[in-house]
Order: structure tokens, then sequence, then C-alpha cells
């Protein structure tokens, strides 16, 4: 065989075991790609730890807040209007027939009963007058019984009965009217009360309507009011009321009527509320600050310090909600009172953020804790 062939043969046998055997010399291209990698490594790590601490600094923080729990129990609503006391009825009696005063029974201040003689006139000739019409009726009565008699035997007309009869209703009637006229000389008490003023003086000679005496009935007593529009449907009438008098004095009674045509000018209703006065000890005229009940609604009783406003300025309060996310609940202030207010708008139980509400806005997620302190009422 030729030499040059078989020397070929002998490099393309050592070539094909070289490759083979994986044993080329490759290392200066295996070492860059080496440090390629561990180069795209480290850059990959980097890349997350600058991501991590950009997320880090970028994402909002969260709040630590401080709450309690408030559950809403019932309040009776008040409406607070102011007023006066007045007497239940104040009648000025006048006199009915002309005549002068023969007798007084009574001076001013006195209490009297229903049908107490209070002036009374002189009689005259009034009591003559009653005699004669009652003697008059006596004579009409045998006249119309003979009438009848001879009627029912057909000695006498019909219209000569109907005459008699007639006759004696008139004779009746007169006797009727001097008796009224007799008991017009006599001013009683149409109710019980106090003589605020008597006018007439023994001597007097009185026409008919001339005042005679003024008669108060202060028990029970009203206490009356203006309420307004907004208000006037949340009372009705028996409801409950308080007043407190500018003397000291403070009453309780119930509403016994509410206007429904309302003051033209004021646009508010008048409201009365009847309180007993035992013994008139209350007088008429007094200032009084009514304070009327309505009926019950849920309520929340806490601190005013809780109280926050909005970015538009609305009163209201922080809670936390669902997933610890702030709410603000607008609410309305039903009263204040040294312990508290109480407050209307909230859910029936809350947690209400009493520590660092004005550093958390609606919809802001909080770190809530449960304040440890002993909660208002």
């Amino acid at each position: 065989m030729n030499r040059s062939i078989i020397i070929a043969i002998i490099i393309a046998v050592g070539v094909t075991a070289w490759i083979a055997s994986g044993q080329i010399d490759m290392s200066g291209d295996g070492e860059d790609t080496a440090g390629n990698a561990a180069a795209a490594t480290n850059t990959e790590n980097v890349s997350e730890e600058t991501a991590t601490a950009e997320y880090e600094q970028n994402a909002p923080k969260i709040m630590g807040v401080r709450y309690l729990t408030f559950t809403a129990q019932p309040r009776q609503r008040e409406i607070i209007v102011h007023g006066k006391t007045e007497a239940n009825r104040v009648v000025e009696l006048k006199a009915e027939i002309s005549g002068r005063v023969k007798s007084v029974h009574v001076n001013d201040g006195d209490r009297v009963k229903r049908g107490d003689r209070l002036v009374s006139f002189d009689v005259k000739d009034n009591e003559a007058r009653l005699q004669e019409a009652q003697a008059l009726v006596r004579q009409r009565e045998i006249e119309f019984n003979a009438a009848q008699k001879l009627n029912k035997k057909g000695f006498s007309s019909d219209t000569t009965f109907a005459s008699a009869k007639a006759q004696l209703d008139s004779a009746k009637a007169q006797v009727t009217a001097m008796r009224i006229r007799l008991n017009d000389l006599v001013i009683n008490a149409p109710f019980d009360g106090y003589i605020e003023k008597r006018s007439a003086e023994v001597g007097d000679f009185v026409k008919d309507g001339n005042p005679i005496a003024t008669i108060v009935e202060s028990d029970p007593l009203i206490v009356t009011g203006q309420i307004s529009e907004l208000q006037v449907g949340n009372i009705e009438v028996g409801g409950e009321g308080s007043a407190q008098l500018v003397t000291g004095e403070e009453v309780t009674g119930s509403v016994t009527f509410i206007g429904s045509v309302a003051d033209p000018e004021t646009r508010t209703f008048r409201v009365e509320l009847e309180v007993p006065n035992e013994g008139y000890k209350l007088r008429s005229g007094v200032t009084a600050e009514i304070t009327f009940k309505t009926n019950s609604v849920k309520a929340h009783f806490l601190s005013p310090a809780y109280l926050t406003l909005n970015d538009a300025g609305v009163l209201g309060l922080r809670a936390v909600g669902e997933n610890d996310i702030v709410e603000f609940y607008p609410v309305k202030i039903l009263s204040d009172t040294p312990d508290g207010v109480w407050v209307q708008g909230l859910p029936e139980t809350v947690r209400l953020i009493v520590v660092g509400q004005d550093f958390v806005r609606a919809g802001d997620k909080v770190k809530p804790d449960l304040f440890v302190a002993e909660a208002t009422k």
C-alpha cells in the first residue's frame, strides 16, 4: 500500500478518535461561556433586589390605629322649644240682665268651686212677676181642662180647644222666662278656679253685657310653645313632655294639642303641654323651656372627641370595616350631654377608630388594635 495512503488513514482514525473522546481543545471558549452565565446570574440577583427595594419604598404604609366596638342602643329623641305657661281657661263673666248689685260673695284671689255664688243682683219685683205668671198658669189650666171636656162631648169646636191649649202653653212659657230671669240675678262660677278680678261692687248698677268678674282655671296648667315645621311631625297628641320654668320648677305632662295651621310669619305650629297644678302653685305667663319626647330610635352614645371631619367638611366618624379598610360614616347628633353625645347614622355594631382617626382616610388599609381602656357606655 502506498505509504501516503497509510499515513492519511492513520491521521483520519486519530482525528476521529479525538473528536469522539470530546477532548477538543475549546478551553478558551468554555471559560468565556461559564463567565457569561455567572455574570447573567449576578445581574438577575441585583435586579430582583433593586425591584424589591423599589416596591418596599413605593408601597403604601399601613397606619396603626386603635378602635372600640360600639353597639346601638334605644334612644328616645327630644325636641326642645321655648314657650310660656298659660291658664287652661280664662273667662270674663258678664251680666245677662240689667240691675243693681245687691251683694258680692267673693274677692280677688278667692278660690271657688263650680256653682258658687259670685255676685247677686237686687230681686225687686221679679219674684212678684213670677208669682203672677204662676197664677196665670193655674187659670189657663182650668180653662184648658174645661175646653177639653166640652170638646170630647161635642159641645166645643176643635178651634176653641186648640186656643185654650195655646194660652196654657204661653202662660207656662212666661213662668219659665221669669225663673230664668231670677237665675240671672245671681252670677255663679261656671267651673273650679280662682277669681283673678272682680269688677262689680255692691250698689253698682250693671247693664246687660257689663263685666262682673274674671275667673281663671289653672289646674291643669297649659305650657305652650311654637314648634318648627321640620319637627312637628315627630310629636303626637298624647305624647310625653316636660317643662323647665324660669322660676325653677320642673313639671311633666302630656301633649293635648298640636296646631294644624302654621303661623304665616314664623312657619311654626302651636303646641300645648298639659301639666298638673294642684294648689295653683304654678302661675300663668311664666317663661318655660319645653322638652318633647319623640319615638325611640337606635343611636350610639360616645365621646365627642371621636368625631371628625372628612375632606368635604362633613361631620362623622371613621371606623374599621371589612379587610381592615377605613370607612367614613356621616352622623347626626341627636343630643349633647356632659357625659357624651348621642349620634345617629352608624351601623348597629361598629368598630370606631378612637386613636389615629385624623391620620387616615376612607379606603385606607390600617392595622387595627383594640383600645385597652374602659369603653364609654
